[in-house]
């Protein structure tokens, strides 16, 4: 069977009032650039954004949502956002932290007191950062395919060993997060998504951000896709639960993420105290530090500091890179599970503001 091909084209970019003219050929340069990179990677479609200061300077959609209709991507194209989703239910958390309902040093068991004893020690900080323990290795075996409820997932993750004693290394763990989901539920009384939607969706005005839902009808959804031994494919299914935990469950777009990163920029959700804390390496118990703080990786170029976080799942990658100092934010949403959007949005930041580009190494 031949390779599944497809031609990428560019969209007409989202009309944007005040955007400096000098700016055209350096846009222009990164709309190139973009096309170049996803026909390399084969990658049938992604969108992106530029924010400066706050404001969305640049949003275009690239190749096609949907292979098999045809439908070209927008800035309006509706992407799954995998792990970025995570700082949204960070900072959820941060601002129940904020209001005194959960403690950042409080043990989990406080919260969620069928885990085992082994748990005892792990705390909230410590499930935002991953340093809990908590083993990723559920999904080694899990039935992806089955719809578990909360309680079975609580279950299932609360009942494997521990890799390690919390707060001595730092190991990523999509289950930690799936329980500050179970947190988050306990302490409000409110399913989690629930809790974005009121707290942080609708005040923004991200209004097509959502959590994941296969059965709803989602005007303009983007269709994920994989590669398989050269092949397009669809991605795979899951059950209709698994994609609805606190891991990064959610639908957005790259006009959703300029508005959030707005909010981050003004400090509109949390004091900049608290949105600082989030940003701050993680300490193990040895006094070393990890470049990650509470549902944010973390990163310089010289000065300048990084805050970022990209994500894969079900045939979708996103990525979105901030640049603390020059109030510069990039997002890359893709629909192929080979896609490096991280790549691109670094890409993109570098030919946006030539101060962004990493050094080449010496040959």
């Amino acid at each position: 069977m031949r390779p599944h091909t497809f031609t990428l084209c560019a969209l007409t970019p989202l009309a944007l009032l005040g955007t400096p003219s000098a700016a055209q050929p350096q846009l222009e340069r990164v709309d190139a650039y973009v096309r170049q990179e996803l026909e390399r990677q084969r990658v049938p479609g992604a969108a992106i954004a530029i924010v400066q200061d706050g404001k969305l300077v640049h949003a275009r959609g690239f190749g096609l949502a949907n292979v098999e209709l045809g439908v070209t991507v927008s800035p309006a194209t509706v992407f799954q956002s995998a792990s970025v989703g995570k700082q949204f239910t960070a900072t959820l958390v941060m601002m129940l932290v904020e209001e005194g309902r959960i403690g950042l040093d409080d043990p989990v068991r406080k919260y969620i007191p069928e885990a085992s004893e082994s748990w005892d020690g792990i705390t909230i900080r410590q499930m935002l950062s991953h340093t809990s323990g908590i083993s990723n290795r559920l999904y080694d075996s899990l039935d992806m395919r089955r719809d578990h409820t909360e309680e079975d997932l609580t279950r299932l993750i609360t009942a494997l060993p521990l890799d390690f004693p919390p707060g001595t290394k730092w190991n990523y763990s999509n289950p930690a997060y799936v329980m500050l989901g179970v947190v988050i539920r306990r302490v409000t009384g409110k399913f989690y998504g629930d809790g974005l939607r009121e707290r942080i969706f609708t005040p923004l005005g991200m209004t097509t951000a959502r959590v994941i839902s296969e059965a709803d009808i989602v005007p303009n959804r983007s269709a994920g896709y994989r590669l398989a031994d050269g092949d397009l494919k669809n991605q795979s299914w899951v059950s209709p639960v698994i994609n609805t935990t606190a891991d990064g469950s959610l639908y957005f777009t790259v006009l959703d993420l300029a508005k959030w990163d707005a909010a981050l920029a003004t400090a509109q959700l949390l004091p900049r105290g608290r949105l600082e804390e989030m940003w701050t390496p993680v300490r193990l118990q040895d006094g070393t530090t990890q470049p990650y703080g509470l549902g944010w990786s973390l990163a310089s170029l010289g000065d300048q500091r990084i805050v970022e976080h990209g994500g894969s799942w079900q045939g979708f990658r996103s990525y979105i890179v901030r640049y603390l100092g020059a109030r510069t934010t990039v997002v890359v949403l893709a629909n192929a599970a080979q896609a490096d959007p991280g790549l691109i949005a670094k890409g993109v930041a570098a030919i946006y503001d030539p101060t962004l580009a990493a050094p080449t190494p010496p040959r």
